[in-house]
């Protein structure tokens, strides 16, 4: 018989399995009711939210506010923030599950090689020469074995490994965005408060004077002890507030030096500088763009995406599980004879593997399964809501914080004037230099009440930069 003769011959069996495999499906359950998800497309704002400007962030946004020190710390936070060490890790682990599973399909190719020296036994299976003497064997091998992916069982984890790979990108790219928004919020947490610290400061001075100037009153019997204590009382809020503002401006610091994850000495260096606003950007509409930009949203999508292939790839088990197997080599009890060709083996083994009986094992799997598709597919429909509601409040806001911002000037500029004709008046003896002080302390009070809204504001388009996903692009790895 040819080797020819033998293939064919082992080729038989692999037909009669691979129809007894079609015949031999278990059953799959039905899925009664797969949780839809939420079309993002018709994601709209009401007619109502309107901000100055249309458009989207620009990848770094921080640098629309002109400051070298909030685009070094940026830098270094980006960098080097333990956050985003742990999204990097997770990002290797989704990487090494993806190689993992592209393996399954390739070829796998073993070499063997082993001797071995045995005394056969003189009354067992082998008669004389070969029992009651010592024999050494010497076997040269070579071991192919490829798995047929008839029902598509290791593309489905594949793609799940692909999936679970681009949402650990995704929320990368969502921990880069959450830093650098906490890191810029904190600085300016920080610029604001020491803004309004300097106000209070020189209104501590003015309120000081008053207060002298009511004992100075009060010594030549002009006015009551009353006047002197209320001029006392609004001192001694003053300071009460400027010992809140340090320490908010401490909190704010140290917050500050967490998220850079830097040392005690990191901002020593960190100076005062005013703060600027950015034309603030809102799409006039958000649709599948908002899904695109927001890299929680790509994440949420992924892990669906990854849960269903998973699905795919546990329903594939219900299929027989067909694959081959074949080995050559050299096998001789004499190390003369092992490179003779007399010498060679052969060997061919497909194998079939049928889910018949498993206690409902596969059922329970499938649903689990399922159970988990449909978890990610709920987070995924709530990160939707989440992201739109997180873009209208963040709007709205803004949007108010501007329209006092706009009253909050006028009140600036009527008490700027009312100043000004104070201190005219003054100019010529017509007024003393207590309304002039009280003028100028009413100035600088409406000054603190704008450097609140302008740092409340700045906080406001931090946020929405951040709801606008903060100029993050997808950019999905493929297999």
């Amino acid at each position: 018989m040819t080797t020819l003769h033998r293939s064919q011959i082992a080729l038989a069996p692999l037909r009669m399995l691979l129809a007894l495999a079609l015949a031999g499906c278990a059953h799959i359950p039905h899925d009664s009711a797969p949780l839809p998800q939420r079309d993002v497309a018709g994601a709209s704002l009401a007619a109502d939210i309107r901000l100055a400007h249309d458009g989207w962030p620009a990848a770094r946004w921080w640098t629309g506010y002109g400051d070298r020190q909030l685009d070094a710390l940026m830098a270094q936070a980006l960098a080097s923030a333990p956050s985003l060490e742990v999204a990097a890790a997770h990002i290797g682990s989704a990487h090494a599950a993806l190689d993992s599973s592209s393996a399954t399909l390739g070829v796998e190719l073993d070499g063997h090689a082993d001797i071995n020296r045995q005394r056969y036994s003189g009354t067992g299976l082998f008669p004389a020469p070969i029992g009651g003497n010592y024999f050494t064997e010497e076997n040269v091998r070579l071991e192919a074995r490829y798995h047929f992916d008839w029902w598509g069982k290791n593309r489905a984890q594949i793609a799940a490994a692909v999936g679970e790979l681009n949402a650990q990108r995704a929320s990368y790219a969502q921990a880069e965005q959450v830093l650098a928004a906490a890191t810029a919020q904190a600085y300016f947490r920080l610029q604001g408060t020491w803004a309004r610290l300097d106000n209070t400061e020189r209104q501590i001075a003015i309120q000081a004077q008053l207060v002298q100037d009511q004992a100075n009153r009060m010594a030549h019997g002009l006015a009551s002890s009353d006047s002197a204590h209320a001029a006392e009382a609004d001192l001694a809020q003053l300071r009460k507030q400027r010992a809140r503002l340090q320490a908010d401006a401490g909190a704010a610091r140290e917050a500050l030096r967490a998220l850079l994850g830097a040392d005690a000495s990191a901002l020593e260096n960190l100076k005062p500088h005013a703060l600027a606003t950015t034309p603030h950007a809102l799409p006039a509409h958000l649709g599948m763009e908002l899904l695109a930009r927001r890299p929680d949203l790509q994440a949420a999508r992924w892990q669906v995406q990854a849960a269903l292939s998973q699905t795919e790839a546990v329903q594939a088990a219900f299929y027989p599980d067909i694959n081959l197997s074949a080995a050559i080599g050299l096998d001789s009890i004499s190390y003369q004879h092992l490179l003779q060709g007399a010498s060679r083996t052969l060997y061919l083994a497909p194998t079939l593997n049928l889910p018949l009986f498993d206690s409902k094992r596969l059922n329970a799997q499938l649903a689990s399964a399922r159970s988990a598709r449909d978890e990610k597919v709920a987070a995924y429909n709530q990160a939707v809501v989440q992201a739109v509601r997180e873009v209208a409040q963040d709007s709205l806001a803004l949007q108010g914080l501007e329209q006092q911002l706009a009253r909050q000037a006028d009140a600036t500029a009527a008490a700027s004037a009312q100043l000004r004709s104070v201190q005219a008046r003054a100019a010529h003896g017509l007024a003393d230099h207590r309304s002039e002080l009280a003028a100028q302390l009413t100035l600088l009070r409406q000054q603190d009440s704008a450097l609140a809204l302008t740092h409340a504001q700045v906080q406001a388009e931090v946020a929405l930069t951040q709801a606008l996903g903060g100029g993050y692009r997808n950019e999905a790895a493929t297999n």
